[in-house]
């Protein structure tokens, strides 16, 4: 099962993962909140998943170009 939860994790751009490491909340808790927001609201928090998976990729992105710039 943690192989399993650990695919999706990765595959899911683990937004749930560092949302609940910044907040302190439970992961599965996250995730249970997105779903039922999404479908309270027919997915409009899906976009909020993908802007926050897009900004969590730019970071990382910023984040090695400096360290590239710091090692030259």
């Amino acid at each position: 099962m943690n192989k399993l939860q650990s695919f999706v994790e990765f595959k899911a751009f683990g937004v749930c993962s560092k949302l609940g490491e910044k907040l302190g909340i439970s992961v599965g808790s996250i995730r249970l909140f997105f779903i039922y927001v999404s479908f309270l609201t027919f997915g409009s928090p899906i976009f909020i998943y993908l802007v926050l998976a897009w900004i969590m990729n730019l970071r990382q992105h910023v984040r090695q170009y400096n360290q590239l710039i710091r090692g030259i």
